[in-house]
């Protein structure tokens, strides 16, 4: 099993989750191929910490299963944004740790 972390990642946590959620038990190739083609910025990403993750592992992406994909809050960065009157309002720009867990399929198993 290897693991791979990204921390800080400026994509929201709970954007990135649902993309998260679909990846999980899926064949890490087909996981990768399947995020290429979907159209959120937190699909990039969650596919290059999968192909970091097989990277760790010295594995072959067609050979491991995506075990385990979190995304966790990480710090919010907040901007202002000046308005009329002299007022302002805050923007909030929050970021993500993102940490994708794969391990190996055993092929020598039998199915009973």
């Amino acid at each position: 099993m290897s693991r791979a972390l990204l921390r800080f990642s400026r994509v929201s946590p709970t954007k990135a989750r649902l993309i998260a959620r679909e990846v999980q038990g899926m064949n890490a190739e087909l996981a990768m191929a399947s995020l290429e083609f979907m159209p959120n910025k937190a699909a990039g990403i969650i596919s290059k910490v999968i192909a970091s993750a097989v990277a760790n592992g010295s594995y072959e992406a067609s050979d491991v299963v995506v075990t385990s994909c979190r995304v966790d809050k990480a710090a919010v960065m907040k901007r202002i944004l000046p308005r009329a009157r002299g007022t302002a309002n805050r923007i909030t720009k929050p970021t993500s740790h993102i940490l994708v867990e794969v391990a190996e399929v055993n092929k020598n198993k039998k199915d009973v």
